[in-house]
């Protein structure tokens, strides 16, 4: 799958993809990551991408001119129908498991994500988007760390760049069995810490047991 973010900070989407379990599907070329730099399609001598909203109002609205050049220097994958772009927008559907797996997010080829920043976007920057998504109610800088939310996600549940110690179909928020209950808790060595224990239950081995601890646990 390719990934291509339209933003204003393009070195945090780099930097937060290079390392760990996506770090790694890179070099394994399972998914691959272009990070596009909003500043470098602003307009004039200034590379200007924000200006006044229209009809007054607090902060700077990012202009429609910068995303759309960056969005038409997008090498689009030759099978256009399985290219999905994602605006970034508090107003947006809020992410979360079962979005992707309902709308089939990873059977996508393409992923493109746009981002906000300042106040907001220019309305005409929607009639490119598929989804609008949110990552929830609560106010970000940027939709930087977004976009790192919804490839990390993504990227999970693609084939083959998971570890079996780290698949994901016993995770929290899974709906692989259609239950949203959060995780259980976990524990590892040593098994008493500060005068706190690890219950008896998960040291002896018993996986019925166990196993029907962490049905009851689960919060």
């Amino acid at each position: 799958m390719k990934f291509e973010v339209i933003c204003v900070f393009p070195e945090t989407i780099e930097s937060y993809c290079s390392v760990g379990i996506l770090g790694r599907a890179l070099k394994k070329k399972l998914i691959e990551l272009k990070a596009h730099d909003l500043k470098q399609y602003g307009i004039g001598k200034f590379k200007k991408i924000d200006d006044r909203p229209y009809g007054g109002g607090i902060g700077l609205i990012l202009r429609p001119e910068p995303i759309f050049s960056a969005y038409e220097q997008i090498n689009f994958v030759k099978e256009r129908s399985k290219v999905k772009t994602i605006l970034l927008t508090p107003r947006g559907e809020t992410f979360n498991q079962r979005l992707v797996e309902e709308k089939k997010l990873t059977s996508e080829e393409q992923l493109i994500i746009i981002c906000g920043r300042y106040e907001g976007i220019d309305e005409r920057v929607s009639s490119l988007a598929d989804y609008e998504i949110s990552l929830g109610d609560f106010v970000l800088s940027g939709g930087e760390i977004a976009a790192m939310a919804i490839i990390d996600t993504v990227s999970r549940l693609i084939p083959g760049i998971l570890l079996k110690s780290e698949v994901h179909t016993e995770e929290s928020f899974s709906f692989i069995e259609k239950r949203a209950k959060r995780e259980y808790p976990q524990y590892t060595r040593p098994a008493l810490f500060k005068n706190l224990c690890v219950p008896e239950v998960l040291t002896k081995g018993n996986h019925a047991l166990i196993k029907k601890w962490r049905a009851k646990n689960r919060k």
